[in-house]
């Protein structure tokens, strides 16, 4: 099945850059869509941004608009560029992959329901100080 491995987490000051990376294995023909979601202590896993597999088609939580990037080489790879961070931003990141749901759009806000199989990788921690 599919196997996720995220890397590239650590902690920057506000106003600094991180890149999230995503490695995939496995078969994933039937997967259209991959995503980035984080959680913070306390707070409910968010969509943060989808990407179509193939890379035509990137959608993004508003409140990352114009400073996060969701990218791919290849349905293997994936990756999070992140640049002007936020104290808000803190939280694990998860990579994951899915098929059935919806289109990625939705993907961001429907993931939790049962229409979507949904495969995560273990998560890798942003911290973000100022």
């Amino acid at each position: 099945q599919v196997q996720l491995v995220e890397s590239g987490g650590g902690s920057v000051q506000a106003g600094g850059s991180l890149r999230l990376s995503c490695g995939a294995s496995g078969y994933i023909s039937s997967f259209h869509c991959m995503g980035w979601f984080r959680q913070a202590p306390g707070k409910e896993r968010e969509g943060v941004a989808s990407i179509s597999i193939g890379g035509r088609f990137t959608y993004y939580v508003d409140s990352v608009k114009g400073r996060f990037t969701i990218s791919q080489d290849n349905a293997n790879m994936m990756y999070l560029g992140m640049n002007t961070l936020k104290p808000d931003d803190t939280a694990m990141y998860y990579c994951a992959a899915a098929k059935y749901g919806g289109n990625c759009e939705s993907f961001l806000s429907t993931f939790q329901t049962s229409r979507w199989v949904v495969y995560w990788g273990q998560g890798t921690q942003v911290s973000v100080s100022d």
